[in-house]
């Protein structure tokens, strides 16, 4: 197969293409328009297709939940305040039950912020993010590379369980340039859903539906959702372990962060200091389990992330009160570099006399 240098941004919307996607829907908004941009001019390859740039994040949203009710495979970007626009859609889209991806190039904030690289949006993402009780799947590419996979994958999982989907990267992914190697092409058929509504000739009509009067009614609504949740957890958590096996400490980080810790861990090997990585894929589902298995072997964990902690959270409660935690965040949109962290680490390794 072919490499072809790609921004990120360019490789998501290549890769969604690949994937089968039918109907997009987007806003401009920094730092995802390249992939808006590629959308646009790419979407049409297939037959069937629709671009459509929304009068808003809103708008966009919901032609995404209108284009899932009949069928489609559908798609929607945006960077951090426009996700936060389209939050209320996707908690419709969660309650009924309907497939989408979401895509999220993430920037500093709160607020408009800056259009920097920030993983400031943790919390949204991985705690639903609108109103009700609801999850999303989140996945966390730390390359151009898994940013085409995972959004591929996205659509495949999206479908399989009848849930939105979020695609959480960053400014500098987006814009940065690898290589990068598509690896699959749309499927000859895409899956066809039972609860799409395609017309109702020759049997009772549907009717798809968030709102209800009755609490049992709605109470086992939610009770259905979080049993395949649990399904979820049990099958579809991903991460990578790096130079884990003998290590006296363990950094915690995800994408683009997860990149700039694992130069800085490379650099502390170099130095005899007995580093290693634990980077979750899938953000939700949070890989609990390995974090419990690692602090059988270690009680020292480093948190980093380019925010203020907002993992610090899931990694407290994967090691209930086994280990340490210590953190090391830039916000705002400060990129950090490998040397930085090896300082950090440096420091923190001597501190707890680990040699």
């Amino acid at each position: 197969m072919t490499k072809v240098l790609m921004n990120g941004n360019s490789a998501i919307g290549e890769a969604a293409i690949r994937a089968g996607c039918q109907c997009y829907f987007g806003y401009p908004i920094t730092p995802q328009n390249e992939l808006t941009e590629y959308m646009a001019a790419n979407l049409s390859r297939r037959k069937g297709c629709s671009f459509i740039q929304a009068e808003s994040e809103i708008s966009a949203i919901n032609m995404v939940y209108g284009a899932s009710l009949v069928g489609a495979r559908a798609m929607t970007s945006s960077s951090s305040p426009g996700i936060s626009l389209k939050q209320e859609g996707i908690s419709y889209l969660s309650a009924c039950e309907l497939p989408a991806v979401i895509v999220n190039m993430s920037r500093g904030g709160p607020g408009l912020g800056s259009i920097s690289a920030a993983q400031s949006d943790y919390f949204q993402a991985t705690r639903g993010g609108g109103h009700g009780d609801y999850r999303t799947i989140v996945l966390a590419p730390s390359s151009v590379q898994e940013l085409a996979d995972l959004t591929y994958k996205a659509f495949d999982l999206a479908d399989k369980y009848s849930i939105p989907v979020i695609v959480l990267g960053d400014g500098m992914l987006g814009q940065m340039m690898e290589p990068v190697e598509f690896k699959h092409e749309a499927p000859k058929k895409l899956p066809i859903r039972s609860n799409a509504l395609r017309g109702a000739k020759g049997r009772s009509s549907k009717i798809i539906k968030t709102f209800t009067s009755k609490p049992a009614e709605l109470e086992e609504i939610n009770w259905s959702l979080f049993r395949r949740y649990g399904i979820i957890k049990r099958e579809e958590t991903s991460y990578e372990a790096f130079l884990t096996e003998d290590a006296e400490l363990i950094v915690v980080a995800f994408g683009i962060a997860a990149r700039i810790a694992r130069g800085a861990i490379n650099t502390a090997r170099t130095a005899g200091l007995k580093v290693g990585m634990l980077r979750p894929v899938t953000l939700w589902p949070f890989p609990t389990e390995i974090i419990k298995e690692l602090a059988a072997r270690t009680e020292q964990f480093l948190v980093f992330e380019m925010n203020m902690g907002q993992m610090i959270e899931d990694v407290q409660l994967a090691l209930e009160g086994r280990g340490e935690i210590h953190f090391y965040g830039r916000p705002g949109g400060v990129i950090p570099t490998p040397s930085e962290i090896f300082r950090v680490i440096s420091r923190l390794y001597y501190q707890k006399g680990l040699k």
